[in-house]
């Protein structure tokens, strides 16, 4: 069952859940666009083929804020906004309880191992590796853990898992980026929590808003 944030003739963001594929892969499963897709063509009873393109990505095991565009003209005003870094992504991670500072600034260089499927933070910049620049703060204090809000400066592969990582605090779950244990749902807890970005055509200012998935760590989270 999708959970539909946002829709209207041009645009259609859902809430990902964790373990959905944005795209297709070699696994052959079905990805999110194939589900939206066939929500559309059902809900419209559209005869022929849908259209829909396909702005950003969150990776499988992360849940959250997923656009996409309804036709050619709001996929290629999307690209470019998000391509100039005009649009506001706001992100919801847990990681270990000792991170500090409490707040900070990130900057590395990270380079992609595509046979990995992983990419590489590092202190200065190497051959092939592209800068990434992220903005946290602990905004609560759990049991064992503490919950981060973060602002991306860039948009690079697995940028937050890897950076997180390479300060010595992977993300809750993320045993790819050594996490000491998985979820047992095989999700990891990073979470697209917001989005804000101009309307393709009414250029008006829209706000969206993505709630964790129902999991006690998220409920706590987000209680005051």
């Amino acid at each position: 069952m999708l959970e539909i944030l946002y829709e209207d003739n041009h645009l259609i963001a859902i809430n990902k859940v964790a373990g959905d594929l944005v795209q297709g892969d070699q696994t052959g499963d079905q990805p999110l666009v194939e589900k939206v897709k066939s929500y559309i063509k059902k809900k419209y009873n559209k005869t022929g083929a849908v259209f829909l393109g396909v702005i950003h990505r969150l990776d499988r095991p992360t849940s959250g804020v997923v656009l996409f565009a309804r036709t050619s003209k709001a996929l290629a005003r999307m690209n470019q906004q998000f391509r100039e870094r005009k649009t506001d992504k706001t992100y919801l991670v847990i990681v270990d309880i000792d991170i500090k500072p409490s707040k900070a600034v990130l900057t590395h260089w990270l380079k992609r191992n595509t046979k990995m499927n992983k990419s590489f933070a590092h202190n200065r910049e190497i051959q092939e590796s592209k800068k990434a620049v992220l903005r946290y703060k602990k905004i609560k204090e759990l049991d064992r853990y503490a919950v981060l809000e973060i602002k991306l400066e860039t948009g690079r592969h697995h940028q937050i898992r890897s950076q997180l990582t390479h300060i010595g605090f992977p993300i809750k779950g993320d045993l790819k980026y050594g996490s000491k244990r998985n979820n047992p749902d095989g999700s990891i807890d990073l979470h697209a929590r917001s989005l804000v970005f101009e309307h393709p055509t009414t250029k008006e200012r829209i706000n969206i808003i993505a709630t964790p998935p129902a999991k006690p760590q998220w409920s706590f989270a987000l209680s005051d």
